[in-house]
């Protein structure tokens, strides 16, 4: 993006707030490119490859898993980010950074790490993905993490609002984001910039879609039924008056690419509709506005909400998606258990970090860090060699 195609209200690489650990600039990317390039090589994100969406990873090769899930937000983030004239790359790392921080088997596991934790601070996968930049990353020879900008760093934070109202006590927060704050002064009291705003949209624009996608080829609710929904029904109505007949995967495929098409264009038209009407002169005005500026429209948003409540009860509330959840979370029960009892179980670089701790606190943090860096496959491997007698260690 140039100079003069750049919003007054977006986010300017060239006045970054600059990373902690101070690095010469590259020649050839913007530090928003680094950060979205670092990102991409963690290892924390190739491990999304083998992470829940909603089905575990292992019971199909087209469900959407963490990976192809980052991939399609940032792909939506781009285009509303160019439409907008904000900066690609920053919108493109948050989103592609957005869910490094969970734990295998989805919120499932997310929601069985919380409650093993909660005695400790509880588990945020935000949070964590927080913590997996800054700390846990170790590929470089002058920093832990990947030292992302600032501007990366506080779109992960706060891409879902201001974590912290004003007034609220700090100690409220999850302690991984605390102590990042602490590091790095986040501004948690304001919204994030626009940019980050359009990551997190674009990843509601994702899952909503591609959940009824995966529904459907799952077959936990028929086509006739997503048919009643709003924006999805009027999609199917126009497909199946262009080609009568289509065979159901080209209708589907079809029709719901065109419900992409109308979450993305309620999106640019009500943000276009927010920011004309608060006229921010910069990316600091966007965060100080009150309200965010990227946002679907009144009606859109009653829209999702009949969707969710419909994927909730037809889809994650499944009889066979629970079946899953049940055992994944026995899983990730188990294993924090046998952890916390057992430290000198876990492989030896873990090991001494666990033994290290100065607390019972600070070692339930190793553990977690450890099992949130699972793989749903691995989390089932480790599983299996430490709870049955004939499974190989």
């Amino acid at each position: 993006m140039t100079a003069s195609s750049r919003a007054p209200w977006a986010c300017d690489p060239a006045r970054s707030r600059g990373r902690l650990h101070p690095e010469p600039e590259s020649a050839h990317r913007s530090p928003f490119q680094r950060d979205r390039d670092r990102i991409i090589h963690s290892s924390a994100f190739r491990r999304l490859k083998h992470k829940t969406q909603v089905f575990v990873e292992h019971e199909g090769d087209y469900y959407r898993t963490r990976l192809t899930h980052s991939l399609e937000v940032a792909q939506v983030a781009r285009t509303i980010s160019r439409t907008l004239g904000l900066d690609e790359e920053l919108a493109e790392a948050v989103a592609l950074a957005h869910d490094l921080g969970h734990p295998p088997f989805g919120h499932t596991g997310e929601d069985a790490l919380h409650a093993c934790m909660a005695p400790y601070g509880g588990f945020d996968h935000n949070a964590q993905a927080l913590k997996i930049v800054t700390e846990l990353e170790t590929r470089y020879a002058e920093f832990d993490g990947l030292n992302l900008t600032w501007e990366t760093l506080e779109g992960i934070a706060k891409h879902n609002g201001p974590p912290l109202a004003p007034g609220m006590e700090r100690d409220g927060l999850p302690p991984c984001l605390a102590e990042c704050d602490a590091r790095h002064g986040l501004e948690l009291t304001t919204h994030a910039s626009a940019e980050a705003q359009v990551a997190a949209l674009s990843d509601d624009i994702a899952y909503n879609n591609h959940d009824l996608d995966d529904g459907l080829r799952a077959g936990l609710f028929t086509l006739d039924e997503a048919r009643a929904l709003p924006i999805v029904g009027p999609c199917f109505a126009e497909v199946e008056r262009r080609w009568p007949g289509l065979e159901p995967q080209r209708l589907q495929h079809e029709a719901l690419r065109r419900v992409f098409g109308v979450m993305v264009e309620d999106v640019l038209c009500e943000s276009r509709r927010r920011l004309e009407a608060a006229a921010p002169r910069s990316a600091q005005d966007v965060r100080e506005a009150g309200a965010p500026m990227i946002a679907f429209s009144d009606a859109l948003r009653e829209d999702l909400r009949q969707i969710r409540a419909f994927l909730f009860t037809r889809m994650y509330r499944h009889w066979k998606v629970r079946r899953m959840r049940r055992k994944a979370a026995a899983v990730v029960r188990e294993l924090f258990a046998i952890f916390m009892d057992s430290p000198g179980v876990l492989p030896d670089d873990w090991r001494l970090r666990a033994e290290a701790a100065p607390s019972e606190a600070a070692r339930a943090r190793v553990v977690a860090d450890y099992i949130a860096g699972m793989t749903d496959r691995f989390a089932l491997q480790e599983h299996k060699a430490l709870t049955d007698p004939q499974a190989r260690v």
